[in-house]
């Protein structure tokens, strides 16, 4: 999404940052194979570090999204109700004319599988990123 940003020349205008719902790698670097498919497509995720999700995020940011409906259901219990608006699916905004993940809700979990599913997560990842930022563009360009 960063890199997406940056490309559109909206990097400046939005803040994003990632957490986790679960505490398991808290502080904890990218599992290696994301880390390798990334960067053998530009990014560089070595510096990134996770960290779970805090009540305070609700109230940081404008929207949190969630990589599967289990993501989707452990920050419900955790937001305020008046901020249950901003939780989304990131898969909602793939582009209609994406016809490769049509009907895809969720982000497939490569974690248990071998290098591929790593990088089918990217290209899910990619084609969502277009779609949300092509999403927040033109509330952007109003303000």
């Amino acid at each position: 999404m960063r890199h997406q940003l940056i490309e559109a020349k909206l990097g400046e205008r939005i803040h994003v940052d990632s957490a986790g719902t679960g505490d398991w790698h808290v502080d904890e670097a990218p599992d290696e194979r994301a880390q390798r498919a990334a960067s053998q497509r530009g990014y560089d995720l070595s510096v990134l570090r996770g960290r779970q999700i805090d009540v305070a995020d609700f109230e940081r940011f404008d929207l949190l999204i969630a990589m599967d409906d289990a993501n989707v259901s452990a920050l419900r219990k955790l937001c305020p109700p008046a901020q249950r608006d901003k939780i989304r699916l990131l898969m909602e905004f793939v582009p209609e004319t994406d016809r490769r993940w049509a009907g895809a809700r969720e982000v497939t979990d490569p974690y248990f599988g071998g290098a591929a599913g790593f990088e089918q997560v990217l290209d899910q990842c990619e084609a969502a990123c277009r779609g949300l930022v092509a999403a927040l563009r033109p509330q952007l360009l109003r303000t």
